[in-house]
């Protein structure tokens, strides 16, 4: 059977039908309409629509206009009305997109207008949507480090919409950190990292709530830094601190997303061992003991490509987004290695260890230990 042919109008005309009584109709999905509807419009998703369109259009001689986003689905659901017996079908071409254009009136849904606006890309996301912002919004990620990898992550973590960001940093601005911590300006040399990083993302999502802890983490202090937290994010650039952020969050059963760089190479991965006792890894299985610090030199000592610790923050911001929306596959049992220089990534597999003195299934915690001292005896 051949498709009925169906009138395509433009949006002009479908207004001018609608305020003369025509059923005006928008097929796109409810996230999409989010972002705004045609003035008036009923909206019913198209699948909807289809499945049982004597729901929504009260009798098959009504005149009866369908909008979409660009005019495709709209053009396709016309079609199957027409093929049930809806004589007086049309399609409005160039969809939503064209109705903007011309300036014709737009509803939006009632409430936060600024939070439409903001996230409109996320929005449109059917992975996301309007539920997946939300659950952005109410989400907690504490941050340790505000440094050269706590700079990207907190700056994409601000922008996508995380509730709250607690940042974990005792240390203050000096004018060699602007090569590459984006996070602080020139003006602000002398300050501590937390408020300078305060007033960025302040400046970038006053929506987000950031909590500044001018504090180094300590066993005594570690829990009440990411106790409430969703996420944890490792920006360290220290053996004993990643050490202590992995066993507490064994402890606590919360997801760290650890990363680390060194000259030209940067490292990713999330442990989630707290959560998944014996099935996925800890930060001790990878590294069961610290190596010698004189072959462990950190930024300050041996140096660091300005835009390395960009990249492997932002891919540490991509798994904390994925775990609290809960999507996507994590780097949980996966080391992600990156060069710089050759421009190449390559994947490690991680298991867990089943002797780990602190993950190992079944196995109580065995409490923090000397951190420093730890790692000074590797």
């Amino acid at each position: 059977m051949s498709a009925p042919t169906i009138p395509q109008i433009s949006p002009s005309e479908a207004l001018a039908r609608q305020r003369a009584g025509a059923l005006l109709i928008d097929v796109r999905e409810t996230h999409e309409c989010a972002l705004g509807y045609p003035e008036g419009a009923l909206r019913v998703p198209r699948a909807t629509l289809e499945a049982e369109p004597g729901l929504h259009v009260a009798r098959p001689a009504m005149e009866v206009l369908l909008i979409c986003a660009s005019g495709r689905r709209s053009l396709l659901a016309a079609e199957c009305l027409a093929r049930r017996g809806y004589a007086r079908v049309a399609s409005v071409a160039g969809g939503f997109a064209r109705w903007v254009e011309e300036n014709l009136p737009v509803s939006r849904p009632e409430g936060d207008t600024d939070f439409y606006q903001r996230y409109s890309r996320h929005l449109l996301l059917p992975e996301v949507g309007e539920a997946g912002q939300r659950r952005l919004e109410a989400a907690r990620v504490a941050l340790v480090g505000a440094g050269g990898l706590g700079s990207p992550a907190a700056f994409y973590l601000a922008a996508a919409g995380i509730g709250t960001l607690r940042l974990a940093d005792d240390d203050v601005v000096d004018r060699s950190n602007l090569q590459r911590q984006i996070l602080h300006t020139d003006d602000r040399v002398g300050l501590p990292k937390v408020q300078s990083a305060r007033a960025t993302l302040a400046a970038l999502n006053p929506r987000v709530r950031v909590e500044p802890l001018a504090e180094r983490i300590t066993a005594a202090n570690v829990e009440r830094l990411i106790g409430d937290a969703d996420v944890v994010i490792d920006g360290a650039d220290n053996f004993a601190v990643r050490y202590l952020l992995s066993d507490a969050c064994v402890k606590l059963g919360k997801p760290l997303v650890y990363g680390a760089v060194h000259r030209f190479e940067g490292q990713v991965s999330v442990f989630d061992a707290g959560r998944q006792r014996g099935r996925a890894p800890c930060y001790r299985c990878l590294f069961p003991e610290p190596p010698p610090p004189e072959f462990a030199p950190n930024c300050a000592e041996a140096g660091v490509l300005g835009v390395l610790p960009g990249i492997i923050g932002l891919l540490q911001a991509n798994e904390a987004i994925k775990l609290v929306l809960g999507f996507g596959e994590p780097l949980i049992g996966r080391l992600l290695h990156f060069d710089a220089l050759a421009m190449r990534f390559r994947e490690t597999r991680l298991s867990p260890d089943p002797d780990c003195p602190v993950c190992a299934a079944g196995k109580p915690f065995p409490g923090y230990i000397d951190y420093q001292r730890f790692c000074a005896a590797g």
